[in-house]
């Protein structure tokens, strides 16, 4: 029994759902992906902290999926084990008046959903971003002068070696599209989040707001992985990107939204390699042009 095998039939035996070759094009916004060689469900901590303990043991590798939002994945595959969180890991729990504890698997649209139910405010700013709540807290995700370093108390984890912890507000390193997870390499299990008590009608009010500019400036209809570059210090990469003539620019399947040109999307039968071209004639063409070096934002996993 190899490696892959012995993590598939530990995690059938703590009553996962595991799979083998899994295409990860259905598991991304972008439609894009080849297969993993193993993709397992996990519905809680203690299934999460057996499996990350196997892995860490064989010298498997391992990859934490969330929602796919924000991730382009190799056409010929990848060789890591993909884990989903599932069960428990999507549970939220109203706390007190401005205490909610949120499992990381659970939707950002149904942790700000239960937030306005409750008159709790403070992630008005989330609604509409497609992600799970534990990859906006890994990326500190963040809209319209919101973002997760606003409104998150603390973090919870499983660590390397399959340990349970926590990390408090002010050693989670929040920056722009980074958290200490990015660096640490542990699992986000969960996070408590502090808000506000508001009315449910200011709420609402404001998340239809926010809704309403992300679907007249955003191309929503097509398969995309969101924002593809980061903010540059004093500019816009959709407003450089726009100003170098790129919007609508195509290779194979993939475009520069004509909509959002910070936006690729997949307009038919797109490849990552499509993607990778596009993004980096974007990356030159940008420089070349204006002097700005644009980051990507999105991940790449090969």
């Amino acid at each position: 029994m190899n490696n892959i095998e012995t993590v598939y039939s530990l995690a059938r035996i703590l009553g996962c759902k595991a799979k083998y070759n899994e295409s990860m094009a259905n598991h991304t916004t972008f439609k894009i992906g080849g297969n993993a060689p193993l993709y397992i469900e996990v519905y809680k901590p203690s299934q999460l902290s057996e499996i990350v303990r196997l892995c860490a043991e064989k010298n498997v590798k391992y990859f934490l999926l969330g929602n796919g939002s924000n991730l382009l994945i190799s056409d010929k595959g990848i060789d890591y084990v993909v884990i989903r969180l599932k069960g428990d890991f999507k549970s939220i729990n109203i706390l007190d008046s401005t205490t909610i504890y949120c499992g990381a698997g659970a939707s950002l649209a149904s942790l700000c959903r239960e937030a306005e139910n409750n008159g709790m405010s403070g992630l008005e700013f989330a609604w509409g971003i497609p992600g799970t709540v534990g990859g906006a807290a890994f990326m500190n995700a963040g809209a319209y002068g919101g973002e997760m370093k606003d409104v998150v108390y603390s973090v919870h984890h499983i660590d390397k070696e399959g340990k349970l912890g926590t990390i408090k507000s002010s050693d989670l390193d929040f920056s722009y599209r980074h958290s200490v997870y990015k660096e640490n390499g542990y699992i986000i299990i969960g996070i408590t989040l502090k808000l506000k008590v508001d009315n449910k009608i200011s709420i609402r009010n404001k998340m239809d707001d926010f809704m309403d500019r992300r679907k007249s400036k955003q191309p929503l209809e097509y398969p995309s992985a969101g924002s593809v570059f980061k903010r540059p210090e004093g500019n816009f990469a959709g407003t450089l990107i726009e100003q170098c003539g790129l919007k609508g620019k195509t290779i194979g399947g993939a475009q520069v939204s004509e909509k959002h040109a910070g936006f690729i999307i997949n307009v038919g039968g797109a490849t990552c390699s499509d993607v990778e071209q596009l993004i980096e004639h974007i990356q030159s063409t940008v420089k070349e042009k204006t002097g700005y070096v644009l980051e990507r934002e999105i991940i790449f996993l090969k």
